[in-house]
């Protein structure tokens, strides 16, 4: 019989934070969400208010927990959040030093491109699957520390995290944690490590005594503070955002993949228990570790997919609701020539330009706002090709690939996704696979479920989009895409 509790889970995004509720089954009970402060005090950089974060997050956590019934319902809590961005604070007032740095941010590429110039990158990528680029956490760390006076005076009461750390911290009053996927994004552990690596933290200047203990995904990690929720939640279950829906997808076997499509792009593809190598570009992580065994992925991160719908709405006026996008692709037969490079925050893989800018060129008299919106969202379609190439190069090709993330909802992008690849995709009835996998780990975590495999029948149906076999049109974008681009290349 299926446990009767429901599972909590705090979902920290970019743009906002959630709290849902997950009946055992996977039904989705309830949620609550609050939108979360952008700071972008130049170009290029990114912050957040991490005190901000904790008391929205908080609210909506308690209205789940009353949603449930109290605290005695919530069979364990579960975790996910907006990878990379770094938090600082002081162990002893528990108190956050300056604003957090967002996974966006680009202030430290100079130091990047130093540690590149000194010929660093190729050991770092063999110890850690990633590349020196300002995206990963550590030289965030290294910023804080160099530039907050507060943080470099603080010696042993210094806390660095990211966010779920930061979230564990408040939840428990004083736990130090992070799970083993978000630790595998701060250049600071090997792949195949169980602990911070010493000649990595040297090298990236940031001191091991402040960094958090690293846990698997799913497991006890600890209780809340009784006074928060009435009484005593268990923590079971932890994950960055983009290893939590590719569990949320069920993408359990090797060679499964999916495309998370939030304020980035994401797409993870299974390796199994192989530590992936990638000669393109690509990134290795960690995809999960469950009951001691490890399995790994390859990842291709886009910087900007729904953060262009948003730019064409709420910087250019292009459009009044982010929604309104589908139906103007539909409303023009191409987009009349024009092409978007959505380099608005830097290229990600499989090109890693973090000086790139966002362009649109091929306009003319026949083009319109329409025109200008469908070439935005067909820009997504070219990214994922050119990622699909890498991926098939490193010998981790795509045999599907599922689709999630609030801009998967837009069929005519999904199906021009399918059309660009032409390669089937589905997309979950549910494309919130986030929030779900977090509920998977803290269920498996807190006993309701034995392993992932007992815990698919918390995963929902799915909508399939067949490509269409356009191979001319698809031929002519192509080659405008690559004359775009290469103005970047």
């Amino acid at each position: 019989m299926i446990d009767d509790r429901c599972i909590l889970v705090l979902d920290e995004g970019t743009t906002s934070t959630r709290a849902i509720l997950y009946a055992a089954s996977g039904e989705v009970l309830a949620s609550a969400q609050e939108e979360l402060t952008q700071h972008y005090p130049a170009p290029g950089l990114v912050e957040h208010d991490a005190s901000e974060i904790w008391e929205r997050t908080l609210r909506c956590a308690r209205a789940m927990v009353e949603r449930a019934g109290g605290a005695v319902r919530i069979a364990g809590i579960g975790v996910t959040n907006q990878r990379e961005t770094v938090v600082a604070w002081d162990r002893q007032t528990g108190q956050p030093l300056c604003r957090a740095l967002v996974w966006q941010d680009r202030r430290t590429e100079g130091r990047c491109r130093e540690l590149r110039d000194q010929g660093h990158e190729g050991a770092v990528q063999d110890a850690t699957g990633l590349l020196l680029d300002p995206y990963f956490s550590a030289t965030k760390m290294a910023w804080i520390l160099d530039h907050v006076a507060e943080a470099a005076a603080l010696g042993p009461r210094l806390a660095l995290g990211t966010v779920e750390s930061w979230l564990v911290w408040n939840l428990t009053g004083g736990e130090h944690i992070t799970d083993v996927t978000n630790a595998s994004r701060t250049m600071l552990m090997a792949l195949e490590g169980r602990d911070w690596d010493g000649g990595l933290c040297d090298l990236l200047r940031v001191p091991q005594s402040a960094l958090p203990e690293i846990v698997p995904n799913a497991g006890a990690f600890g209780m809340t503070r009784p006074d928060l929720f009435g009484s005593a939640i268990a923590i079971t279950g932890l994950a960055g955002d983009q290893q939590a829906a590719t569990i949320g997808q069920g993408c359990f076997a090797v060679g499964e993949a999916k495309a998370t499509l939030g304020t980035g792009a994401f797409i993870l593809s299974n390796m199994g228990a192989r530590p992936p190598r990638s000669s393109h570009r690509l990134l290795g992580t960690v995809l999960y570790e469950v009951d001691g065994a490890r399995t790994f992925a390859l990842e291709g991160s886009v910087f900007v997919a729904g953060s262009l719908v948003k730019w064409l709405r709420d910087s250019i006026g292009l459009l009044e609701d982010a929604a309104d996008s589908e139906a103007m692709a539909h409303s023009v037969a191409d987009s009349a020539g024009v092409v978007v490079v959505p380099a608005l925050s830097g290229l990600g893989a499989p090109y890693w330009l973090a000086d790139a800018r966002g362009s649109i060129t091929g306009l003319s008299f026949a083009a319109t706002r329409a025109h200008i919106v469908r070439a935005a969202l067909e820009s997504i379609g070219h990214v994922f090709h050119d990622l699909g190439s890498a991926f098939a190069a490193d010998g981790a090709g795509w045999s599907l690939l599922r689709l999630d993330g609030g801009m998967s909802a837009n069929d005519w992008l999904a199906q021009d996704i399918a059309d660009m690849l032409d390669l089937r995709c589905e997309r979950p009835a549910d494309v919130e696979t986030t929030a779900r996998g977090a509920a998977i780990l803290a269920a498996i975590g807190a006993g309701l479920y034995a392993d992932m495999q007992a815990a698919s029948v918390m995963l929902p149906a799915r909508t399939v989009f067949t490509p269409r076999g356009a191979d001319a049109a698809r031929a002519q974008r192509l080659e405008a895409w690559r004359t775009a681009l290469g103005r970047h290349l």
